[in-house]
């Protein structure tokens, strides 16, 4: 089968590997029938050192089940399935308390050994899911033959951005507890960003801004539901947004990034006693907590890889009667051989996000 791996900074490949296969009789087979790149796979496309052996990459994939182990007791072949992109046994205490990232069992995608076996990544036609019935959620309704061919491409594109960045955006929404009345500020206008402003708007937020500087994206933002855009950075982008907001800051902070920069915009336009929600992966391994950033404002930081497994089924409705439409952050669809070029378009900031089809 063909499969994604990246060799180091830049060099991202699509291989002829061994097919996927299960390994324990707590796997599931599962043919992938779209899978995406992420914002996050750019981080390693940045700064990856040169990996002779090559990894296996993506970590966003729906598809149709194959074959079961003689564990699995919820899946049967044929079935339409989301995988999340984290992959959790369902029954320990973490996955009980619906925070699946922190499974005791399970783990990430491209993961050296999960239950006994390495799990491949989503950028591939096949994928080998361990613990399947804790990982895995079965999509009602929507038979294997109708998700892979007959489904329209709007809805499919929306089921999609359940694996991770809607789940994504909701968490940030949900941990910064996003209300009623709120003044909510997001940082970032890629899909994650994109995905907290849809989040903050059905959460109730009463104003969203949104900071970001490509035209596209925040056009999109405000059919979202942003309120205003701010495209300043930095100092400037602080002041703007304090100058919206009466001198005070937004209540809420949704940032969206990773990278320092953002951070530190984060904490310049939140509000004393406000909230900052971090969900873009840090790409550094300190930030200012102190008495001129956090403490002295008695500002809240919280948030963290998102356990989207916990939110797929009260999300799940409003994409199937399409009500939500979050498959909209995707402006490019791919097949599994460009791969590398839909790697290139993202880190260009030519494309917002891209769907790949095996």
């Amino acid at each position: 089968m063909k499969a994604t791996y990246m060799f180091g900074a830049g060099d991202v490949r699509v291989l002829d590997v061994p097919d996927a296969a299960l390994q324990s009789p707590r796997d599931a087979l599962v043919r992938v029938t779209s899978a995406c790149i992420c914002g996050s796979d750019l981080h390693p496309y940045h700064s990856m050192p040169s990996t002779p052996e090559g990894k296996s990459m993506g970590h966003e994939f729906i598809g149709v089940v194959e074959e079961v182990g003689a564990e699995v007791a919820t899946l049967s072949p044929g079935d339409f399935v989301i995988a999340p992109f984290a992959i959790s046994c369902g029954e320990c205490e973490f996955c009980r308390e619906g925070l699946q990232t922190s499974c005791v069992r399970g783990g990430f995608w491209n993961a050296p050994a999960i239950d006994g076996a390495p799990s491949g990544g989503g950028q591939a036609e096949a994928v080998r899911v361990p613990l399947a019935d804790g990982t895995l959620v079965k999509v009602p309704g929507v038979a294997g033959a109708d998700g892979d061919a007959a489904r329209d491409d709007a809805l499919v594109a929306s089921l999609l951005t359940l694996s991770d960045v809607y789940g994504t955006g909701w968490h940030a929404a949900r941990m910064a507890r996003v209300g009623a009345g709120d003044t909510v500020a997001v940082v970032g206008d890629g899909a994650v960003g994109l995905m907290a402003v849809l989040s903050a708007r059905q959460m109730g937020a009463e104003r969203i801004i949104l900071m970001g500087r490509h035209r596209d994206r925040t056009d999109l933002g405000r059919e979202f539901g942003a309120t205003d855009v701010v495209a300043e950075r930095g100092t400037e982008g602080i002041e703007r947004v304090l100058e919206l907001t009466g001198g005070h800051g937004a209540h809420k902070v949704l940032e969206a990034v990773g990278h320092m920069p953002a951070y530190g915009q984060s904490v310049g336009i939140v509000r004393p006693g406000g909230v900052i929600s971090r969900v873009g992966v840090p790409q550094y391994e300190e930030a200012p907590v102190g008495f001129g950033s956090l403490f002295g404002k008695n500002v809240t930081l919280t948030g963290g890889p998102a356990p989207v497994r916990a939110y797929i089924e009260q999300l799940l409705p409003g994409v199937l009667d399409g009500s939500v439409q979050p498959g909209r952050v995707f402006d490019r669809v791919i097949g599994l051989d460009d791969v590398p070029e839909g790697y290139k378009a993202m880190d260009a900031r030519v494309s917002l996000k891209v769907l790949v089809r095996p």
